[in-house]
Order: structure tokens, then sequence, then C-alpha cells
């Protein structure tokens, strides 16, 4: 379950983590390649890999943490409500350590044990989610609520594998991700049962969102993941209930002739603002969660949607 909570974020979005782990895999299939044809050490592709990491990794955690990215031309912290904005790109920030949180599965993939648990302890103590701004709910899904998720899971593996490390850890990243997908339930609230595209983290979805009509098939089909796994690990099934509810109405809407989705539709009515369907922008992580569903929950459905 750790790894799909983790690859369950690495497609299709644009943050830290997913970019190292990104560069990681091309390194390792270059390094597959090139082994046999020229002799390229693998070791050292390995160690280049994990140079590149530090290198994204400590430029963050001198120059921006606690705020939530890097900007790397002043080497300061982009802080939102306070930088200028880049308009939608800023849906991803709620002032809640989103680099850090999203990296710390990729600090035990890449060995630095000491470090995850430092970072682990540092988000534990700081990071906070009632910070008054608009969120987009798809990437505060996957980035943070699959961020302290696959926290967890890795704190609880290494844990179980050193009793020496995290004495102090008690499912601490888990109740944090509870605090935030609690945050983004109301969103939920639409006839349809799509989640409305972005929520005020303090206050929920306040009434100019509730204008909110439109919204892609990737922000509807992009949460069964995090909230079926956070579900199973907390025994409390509203999360997933939520999410299945969304996937069923969206596969209920698809094209009968050709079972294909659109890439815009209503929230409400369920009907396409967008019919053109394809493999890019707005529905491509529909198609991966469909199959990292079935693959993290066997459920032969998911499967079959995919196919």
């Amino acid at each position: 379950m750790a790894v799909i909570a983790t690859v369950s974020r690495q497609w299709g979005t644009g943050g830290f983590g997913q970019m190292i782990l990104r560069t990681a895999m091309m390194l390792s299939v270059y390094s597959v390649h090139t082994a046999f044809a020229t002799g390229v050490n693998k070791a050292a592709l390995k160690e280049q890999a994990l140079e590149m990491f530090r290198h994204a990794y400590w430029s963050y955690m001198n120059n921006a943490f606690p705020h939530d990215e890097l900007m790397p031309l002043s080497c300061t912290g982009r802080i939102r409500g306070v930088t200028p904005s880049r308009g939608d790109v800023d849906d991803s920030l709620g002032n809640f350590s989103l680099t850090l949180v999203d990296s710390l599965d990729t600090l035990v993939v890449m060995g630095e044990f000491d470090e995850f648990e430092r970072a682990a302890k540092l988000v534990v103590d700081n990071v906070r989610f009632d910070a008054d701004v608009v969120v987009s709910v798809f990437e505060t899904n996957i980035r943070m609520v699959g961020g302290l998720i696959s926290g967890h899971l890795m704190a609880r593996l290494l844990k179980n594998h050193d009793s020496s490390r995290l004495v102090w850890y008690d499912q601490q990243l888990l109740d944090m991700a509870v605090q935030v997908a609690d945050r983004l339930l109301p969103a939920f609230n639409t006839t349809s049962g799509l989640p409305f595209p972005r929520i005020n983290l303090r206050r929920g979805v306040v009434d100019y969102l509730r204008d909110q009509k439109d919204t892609c098939t990737a922000c509807g089909g992009t949460m069964i993941l995090e909230m079926a796994a956070l579900s199973r690990l907390t025994g409390n099934p509203i999360y997933e209930q939520k999410a299945t509810k969304a996937m069923d109405f969206l596969w209920q809407q698809r094209h009968r002739g050709s079972d294909l989705m659109g890439t815009v539709l209503n929230v409400h009515s369920g009907d396409w603002v967008r019919r053109d369907s394809g493999i890019g922008a707005g529905i491509d992580s529909y198609y991966e969660y469909c199959l990292k569903a079935y693959i993290l929950l066997g459920d032969d459905m998911y499967l079959q949607r995919f196919n």
C-alpha cells in the first residue's frame, strides 16, 4: 500500500516530489538501457539521482521552509497572499509546507532515513491547515492528503524495521491527513457528488465558491486512491464513499457508443461542457486512478473502466 500511495501522486502534476521521482525513474530507465549497450556504471547514475534530489531538497529547506515552494531565482519562499499571485497555478498552495509534505516519502525511497525522521517531526510540529485561502481540491488531495498518508506508511514501515527510530511517532501524520480530508469533504456536497473544484481551507464552500458550476474529469476522478486508503486506515468509510460516488457518476456520464469521457462537465447536472476526449490535462489522471484503484483495492470494476 505504501508504494501505491506514493506512486498515486506522481503522474500528471507539477510538484517537487513528482519532478524528483520522474527524474529518478528516467535515470533508471536510461541506466538499464545503457548499462548493457555501453557499460555505464549504474551505481554512479544512482548516486547522481540522489545528489539531484539532495540539491533540490536542501535548496528548499535552507531557503524556503516553512513556506510551500522555493522561488528559484530569488531563493526565497513563495507565500500565498504575500508573494505575487500566479493565478490558478497558486491553487495548490495553502501555506502548509507543501513541498516538505510532498517529499516525505521520497526521503525514504532515497534512503535518507535520518532526514525523514527530522522532516516528519517538523511537519507534525509546524504544519497547520486553517489558512484563510482557496485551494484546489484535486491538488490538496493528491499532494497533502496523499503526502501525509504515504509519510505515515513510511514512518510505520521504518519504525517496524528499526525500533530505535521514530520512537515518538504515533500516527500523527495519519491524523493530519484526516484533518485535511475533513476540510475537503464539504466540496462533495453537490447534486452529482462530484466535488467542487475549489474550497476555502478555513471557511469551506463559501457563497461565491458555490457559483463554480464546472469541473474537469481529472478533478472529479482523482480522489479514490487517497480517500479509499484513508478510509481503510482509519475505519471511517465516509472518505471512500464520497470518492466512489464521484467515480460512479463520471462512469454513468460516459458516451454510450465509445465509452469515452469528455473533459469538462457540470458538477450538478453532469452535462458535458467539453465533450472532446483525450489523454492530456484535465482528464489524464482519471485513467491513472482507474488502473491504480484496481491495483490498490482489487476491484475489477476499475480495471474494466480503465480498459
